[in-house]
């Protein structure tokens, strides 16, 4: 399934690009946007720079636990700020913390941009975040164009340059991996409901993080690929309420039979 997400950055590049016919999307833009590739395994041999400019393999990042993955770059104007800001939002309401919960993977597509740029976008994010293992579990890569390009590839998350603005037209999301490194789902937009992070997260390191009221909500709740979100599922709620009420009222029953039990043993032993 092809889903094509425009964002408010591609909106103006558009309006700029196509004046004559106000309709049509410059071809150059046709193809931009995020084709999900639900159960993609990201290569772990891909190499890339982090921001102190060693050499890393993707492979030596995985920690067993979820990943999230943002596709951005550092000198970007407008829209990845977005993205970057939108995630450190939900990440500081989550109760699961980066770097012992789950991982970021945050990865320049600019092949031009320098493990210095990653480090000043990283001491950025982490002062912001402050939690104690967000050290450890953030990362800012930097790479070449052909290992960017076998990654966004992998993922299905397609841009390109455009020479006239001198900027990258590219989607905005968030995509969260399996601890192997498996695509799991896609959260769109540049807002992104802590609620539906947590839920994603969960769901990728199958049940290995969060608590017995996450699962009830997992049962609750479906995930939808067509929006990137979580929805209710009625059917699921009303088997819940169900089994609920039949625990409840087994519960009543044992304890009027116990109370009943309880009173006849007294009647016997009062002199």
């Amino acid at each position: 399934m092809k889903r094509t997400i425009l964002t408010t950055a591609l909106l103006s590049l558009v309006a700029a690009n196509a004046k004559a016919e106000p309709n049509v999307l410059p071809a150059e833009l046709k193809d931009i946007g995020i084709e999900q590739k639900l159960g993609a395994e990201i290569p772990g041999d891909l190499v890339f720079q982090n921001h102190a400019g060693e050499t890393v393999r993707l492979a030596d990042l995985r920690t067993g636990r979820p990943t999230i993955l943002a596709l951005v770059y550092y000198e970007c104007p407008m829209l990845c700020t977005m993205v970057l800001n939108g995630a450190l939002r939900s990440f500081n309401v989550l109760e699961l913390d980066a770097g012992k919960d789950f991982d970021v993977l945050t990865v320049s597509i600019d092949p031009k941009e320098t493990p210095k740029l990653a480090a000043k976008k990283r001491d950025k994010y982490l002062s912001k975040y402050r939690r104690e293992t967000a050290a450890e579990g953030w990362h800012f890569l930097v790479g070449d164009e052909n290992e960017v390009k076998k990654l966004s590839d992998t993922v299905g998350f397609h841009y390109a340059w455009d020479e006239r603005t001198k900027q990258y037209a590219h989607a905005s999301a968030l995509i969260v991996l399996t601890p192997d490194g498996t695509v799991s789902k896609y959260l769109y937009g540049v807002d992104y409901s802590p609620t539906t992070l947590r839920l994603a997260l969960i769901e990728a390191s199958k049940g290995e993080i969060g608590t017995l009221a996450d699962a009830l909500m997992l049962y609750c709740f479906q995930y939808d690929p067509a929006t990137g979100a979580y929805s209710l599922v009625i059917m699921n709620v009303l088997r819940l309420a169900g089994v609920a009420t039949l625990i409840a009222l087994a519960l009543l029953i044992g304890t009027l039979l116990w109370r009943d039990r309880a009173s006849k043993r007294a009647q016997w032993v009062t002199p």
